[in-house]
């Protein structure tokens, strides 16, 4: 198998994974993993699809991130519990697996040796991150999977049922 394959893989696995955590909290999207706060359901979906924009279109392509205008409200200091300060969830949703189909597609149209590619916008301080293709396409299949423990939290803390898997 080609790492591309295994990417392509990992980005599937985590949105299908994540996702399906995300949208059984939908009643529950605002209900913190703890109780002094943290990031609650509605936050690390936008987050995702926020970080994404940022690493694929901008680090990745040198584009401009989609997604600039939630930058304070989902990869800002502080997570508002106030739902009018977000949009609705399912535009948030839908803005996520817009993300991650435009991912999809892209490394749709990419090759094995595109994968070593420079990204074209990549922060100095950040290229062991985020340096190639390589690095930008896993992290954003990883960075689903790194959610996955406050989503868990927030499902306890709102009475739910663990979800395997």
């Amino acid at each position: 198998m080609q790492s591309i394959e295994l990417i392509r893989n990992n980005l599937i696995k985590s949105e299908n994974i994540v996702l399906s955590r995300i949208e059984d909290m939908r009643e529950h999207c605002l209900v913190f993993p703890t109780p002094k706060g943290g990031c609650h359901t509605l936050w690390v979906l936008g987050h995702l699809a926020y970080i994404e924009a940022l690493v694929i279109q901008e680090f990745m392509l040198g584009e401009q991130n989609s997604l600039i205008e939630w930058k304070e409200l989902f990869d800002g200091d502080e997570i508002l519990e106030d739902a009018r300060q977000y949009p609705h969830f399912d535009q948030v949703l839908m803005k996520c697996r817009e993300m991650r189909k435009a991912t999809l597609q892209l490394i749709d149209s990419l090759t094995e040796n595109d994968l070593d590619k420079i990204g074209d916008k990549v922060p100095k301080e950040a290229e062991d991150l985020f340096g190639t293709y390589r690095l930008c396409l896993q992290f954003v299949a990883d960075h689903w999977y790194m959610h996955r423990g406050q989503l868990a939290d927030s499902r306890r803390a709102a009475g739910l049922d663990r979800m395997w898997f």
